[in-house]
């Protein structure tokens, strides 16, 4: 294990660099201990993007920079507009080579010290936050480890070490699978280049037994397991409480965050977006001027008791949604 590390989240043009600027503010309040670097990795504009990807709000690229970030550019090879999840797999190109790294999802906030967090970085994992979202079973079609071990067949990888056998057979717990909104290891270079290729053999040549399966925008997650089990890690690797938990929120947008998320996570939201140098800057997203400033998301988390939500995240957000509040 080791203390220093770095990070990495994607900024691009649209609603993530005001994300970006989000989690850079989070994890400088919570986190002032923290000796690695943050990189802000940014897409170049390139064949595979039908407008340029950068951000392109100054102030917001000034505040990022004021707070420590660094702005890395990478080129795109293989996603672009496709896929643009792909980021997150080409990015780690970028990054240097053999140092410790932690990528979040932009849409994410430190809350606590991200130093405290006991990460064994030869081991990778990933978010265990996550819903039953993909594969989607059909009908007299193939079933969950007929899906999932095509995948590991394909790559070979030893299918039956990586199940859960205190989940029942063709219950989609039993099967490893990550939300993609965290993962980490000792290399980013290996990591990215395993991810890349996995990622890239499923889109272009698929099992037979995922004809029936949508791999938008699910690419990432479909991929995310069978790297972090390729690179000796798994659902174990970190103990629970830490990442989702006391230390990171993934709220994925800002409506799920005031329907869901504590009063100490929303305020501490409400505490880092007030100074006005974040404010003039975080304003120019509508949806995050009227969630937060003109206090929308308010009326959003009155909507919902937070001991007694809907089990799916779909329903919460058609409730959202009937009700006009839905932005992102």
């Amino acid at each position: 294990m080791t203390s220093k590390f770095n990070i990495v989240i994607v900024g691009q043009s649209g609603r993530l660099q005001y994300e970006a600027v989000l989690f850079a503010a989070s994890l400088r309040a919570s986190s002032p201990g923290f000796k690695g670097r943050l990189f802000v990795a940014e897409p170049q504009p390139g064949p595979l993007w039908s407008r340029d990807p950068r951000m392109n709000d100054l102030a917001a690229r000034a505040l990022l920079v004021a707070y420590g970030a660094e702005i890395l550019p990478f080129d795109t090879h293989h996603f672009g507009d496709s896929y643009p999840h792909g980021n997150k797999i080409e990015c780690l190109s970028a990054l240097p080579p053999g140092e410790p790294f932690v990528f979040f999802d932009t849409d994410t906030l430190i809350l606590d010290d991200i130093t405290s967090v006991p990460f064994d970085f030869d081991r990778p994992t990933a978010s265990l936050r996550r819903e039953d979202t993909w594969p989607e079973i059909e009908l007299y079609g193939p079933g969950y480890t007929q899906i999932w071990k095509s995948l590991y067949d394909k790559f070979g990888l030893d299918f039956e070490s990586s199940l859960d056998l205190s989940w029942p057979d063709e219950f989609w717990r039993r099967y490893l699978y990550f939300n993609a909104g965290f993962f980490y290891f000792s290399d980013p270079a290996q990591f990215g280049a395993v991810f890349r290729d996995y990622a890239v053999a499923i889109r272009d040549d698929r099992p037979d037994a995922l004809v029936c399966q949508t791999l938008q925008p699910w690419l990432d997650q479909v991929t995310l397991p069978l790297v972090v089990h390729k690179l000796g890690g798994g659902r174990d690797a970190l103990p629970e409480g830490h990442l989702d938990g006391r230390v990171s929120c993934h709220y994925r947008h800002l409506p799920l965050l005031y329907a869901r998320e504590s009063d100490q996570i929303v305020n501490f939201l409400h505490e880092i977006s007030r100074p006005n140098k974040i404010k003039k800057v975080l304003k120019a997203h509508e949806p995050m001027k009227r969630m937060i400033y003109q206090e929308r998301g308010l009326k959003v988390r009155a909507l919902f008791d937070r001991n007694n939500l809907p089990d799916k995240e779909k329903a919460i957000r058609n409730k959202i949604r009937r009700e006009g509040f839905w932005m992102r």
